[in-house]
Parts: structure tokens; sequence; C-alpha cells
């Protein structure tokens, strides 16, 4: 019989998995919150829903998924002890990370322009809140990505890894929620 838990087996410091497992337990709050709000107004959420900008959304997904594979990609290289390309991929991971904000930044001014606001109607309180929450967390994941880049030793890796693949699964889950459910 073994003394190994199934904490050994997780990648990355206990401590990166416990801030990612609370993380991911507020986001979900936050969508939870959303539908219950939701399921009291439909329409008007439907009617407001229509004014995102979906397209940039769909991209931005694609490119946070890339960004994730790309840093999947770095761990892999640097336990390779390929260490140049490794830092690569985290940086071309940061920089999508940057476009994914750049496209994100976009889509507010855009809101603000048409003088959308965060109390314009509850659905666009629970959008700012949510997706804002989750741009917060891209820049932090885009600074953790560099850090790991610059300290490039696989435990490193693995914790910013496992930090910006949950910064992708969050995403994942606001856009089908807040983008495209009816």
């Amino acid at each position: 019989m073994s003394d190994a838990s199934v904490f050994d087996e997780l990648p990355g410091d206990l401590m990166i998995w416990v801030l990612i497992v609370s993380e991911l337990l507020v986001f979900g709050a936050g969508l939870a919150a959303f539908l219950a709000v939701r399921i009291t107004d439909p329409a008007g959420f439907a009617a407001a829903q229509d004014a995102l900008y979906r397209t940039g959304a769909g991209v931005n997904t694609m490119v946070l998924v890339t960004s994730g594979a790309l840093a999947a990609w770095a761990l892999r290289l640097c336990e390779a002890g390929r260490r140049m390309r490794a830092r690569a991929a985290l940086a071309a991971a940061a920089a999508l990370g940057v476009v994914f904000m750049v496209v994100k930044v976009r889509e507010y001014a855009g809101k603000a322009a048409e003088g959308i606001a965060w109390d314009t109607h509850p659905f666009f309180t629970f959008y700012y809140l949510l997706t804002g929450f989750h741009a917060a967390h891209v820049v932090a994941g885009v600074i953790v990505l560099l850090l790991v880049a610059w300290k490039d030793a696989v435990p490193n890796i693995e914790a910013g890894t496992a930090f910006w693949h949950m910064v992708d699964l969050v995403w994942v889950l606001l856009f089908p929620v807040i983008y495209l459910l009816r």
C-alpha cells in the first residue's frame, strides 16, 4: 500500500489548487446568480444579450483556447529540457492573453459608446461583473505566464499553466452562458 495521496498527483503546488478551486467557486456562484435572476426576466435578458458582440467573444474563445494549448506545450517543452522554446511558447500564450484583453476593451468601449452601463439592465450588471472579474484574471494570468517564462522551472510552469487553464475554463463557461444561452 502506498503513502501517496491524490494531492501528490496534482501538477504544481497544493496552494495553487486551493486558489483555483476558490476562484471556480466564486465564478460558479456568479453564474448561478446570473441564471437565477435571468429566470425573472427572460425577455429582458434576451433583448440585452442581443446588444453583445458575439463574434468578438467567439474570437476571444479561440484566442484563449489557443493560448492554453501553448501554455500546456510550454510545460512539455520545459520537461523535455527545451527551455528556450518553452519560454517562447509561454510568451506567445501571454501575448494571446493581451489580444484577448484588446478585444474585450474594444467591446467595453463599444458598449459605453452605445450608452450601455452596468446599471442599464440587470443583465449588464452581471455582464460587466462577470466578464470584468474574468478580465482581471486574464491580466493576472498574463503576468503569471511572463513570470514563469522568466523563472522557467517545471514546478513554476505547472502552477502557472494550471492557473491559466482555470482562466480558460471560466471563459469557456462564461461565453455560452452570457453570449449564447437563450
